[in-house]
């Protein structure tokens, strides 16, 4: 693997582009992740990641974190 894990992955295209991707990643860093938003030119989507694999148990790679 290269080292990151993705926890939310969201379009490109969408119409507020990459707003929602910030958001979800704003929200995880105030949980204490070290979480960034990261565009995936191959798939169109911005991806947001925690470099060095460190999601912890809210992470599952290419997955949603899952949500009380």
């Amino acid at each position: 693997m290269n080292g990151r894990t993705v926890l939310e992955r969201f379009p490109a295209g969408g119409p507020r582009g990459s707003w929602p991707a910030e958001e979800f990643a704003r929200a995880r860093r105030l949980e204490g992740l070290p979480a960034e938003v990261v565009m995936d030119l191959a798939t169109d989507m911005f991806l947001v990641i925690v470099r060095g694999g460190e999601g912890g148990a809210h992470a599952v790679a290419w997955g949603p974190v899952p949500r009380p």
